[in-house]
């Protein structure tokens, strides 16, 4: 790669607190640094953010990436919409807002998937917009996912002290031991090693594997999982990446501070809280949720639209600016 890397970033939900981080991080002096970043969404909602911020910057239109000049103190906008700057209300999401929002990230993705930016980075969304706007998705990960017809696919929240992958997500805790099979994390685990080497230049990735139980079950004391579903699943993973260090299901309440402390490269999680307590405790301000196994570079926001406090000038561009710094870093690492 002779240039930095190309971002296509999206300004989330227009009522969310998108909007003014998008303006907050083209401001930062970071928003350049080894990478080449453009904006995707509403100019008129984006003026808006800038006045709200007073950060100095100045939108410029754009038609194609190809005429994005990435001028520090100008924001290179691709529009995408047309929505009047009356009709975005903080916390208070129509059709029309969720319609922006989502046409926003299509593009996005068309462009990485033609080739036309080498990443993108996605702003926080909220499921009602979408609902209203008549998606049958329920957040980013699905819609992406679908969109690049991406068969294997995983969320990775991570920082630079710890990652973590997630088997199960937006399930009630009753319904993850009957989601966890062998094959399934198997799959993950095998994901985690190819893309730690593919995207994140690790050339032999060491995982670490949580068990399900307290103290990974105690031999059975507290439970079998570990013996009958996470075990296998692991003999199974070494014998695909013989190069890489996986270990045998280990206690939740050490694996994390193991991990954290350099002794892996990714912790591969039962459930969502398991895995989410511990990273946001570790990169609150500056985590970022990236999807694996797409054919295209995604990073996004580990948090979301925040509607209490959108359009208040209070909600801290860190997460985002590390979206990008990770995007960049991927793209530079990437193994086609």
């Amino acid at each position: 790669m002779t240039q930095p890397p190309l971002l296509a970033l999206t300004m989330g939900d227009p009522c969310g607190i998108g909007p003014e981080l998008a303006a907050k991080a083209f401001h930062s002096e970071k928003a350049y640094d080894n990478m080449r970043p453009f904006l995707v969404g509403d100019e008129e909602t984006m003026i808006k953010a800038v006045k709200t911020t007073g950060v100095p910057l100045t939108i410029r239109p754009i038609r194609t990436a190809d005429e994005a000049q990435f001028v520090p103190g100008t924001v290179d906008l691709l529009t995408v919409s047309s929505l009047d700057r009356d009709e975005v209300i903080p916390g208070a999401p129509t059709a029309r807002t969720g319609q922006a929002m989502i046409e926003a990230i299509t593009r996005s993705v068309d462009l990485a998937l033609s080739g036309e930016c080498d990443a993108i980075v996605t702003g926080p969304i909220h499921k009602v917009a979408m609902k209203l706007a008549g998606s049958e998705f329920h957040g980013h990960t699905e819609l992406i996912a679908t969109r690049t017809r991406a068969r294997e696919f995983a969320m990775m929240m991570a920082g630079d002290r710890l990652k973590v992958v997630l088997v199960t997500i937006h399930i009630p805790l009753r319904q993850v031991i009957e989601e966890l099979t062998s094959p399934v994390i198997t799959d993950l685990i095998s994901l985690t090693a190819r893309s730690l080497t593919e995207r994140f230049g690790v050339t032999s990735p060491r995982i670490a594997v949580a068990g399900l139980n307290p103290h990974a079950g105690e031999e059975g004391l507290f439970g079998d999982e570990e013996s009958r579903l996470i075990a296998p699943a692991v003999e199974k993973a070494r014998a695909l990446h013989p190069t890489c260090t996986i270990s045998d299901p280990m206690p939740p309440d050490t694996v994390f501070f193991k991990a954290a402390e350099g002794h892996y490269d990714a912790v591969v999680c039962m459930y969502h809280d398991q895995g989410l307590i511990p990273f946001k405790m570790v990169h609150f301000h500056d985590g970022v949720n990236t999807t694996l196994g797409l054919p295209i570079i995604r990073t996004s926001v580990d948090h979301g639209t925040a509607y209490d406090i959108a359009w208040k000038n209070i909600a801290s561009e860190g997460s985002l600016l590390s979206a990008m710094e990770m995007a960049a870093m991927q793209a530079r690492n990437r193994v086609r």
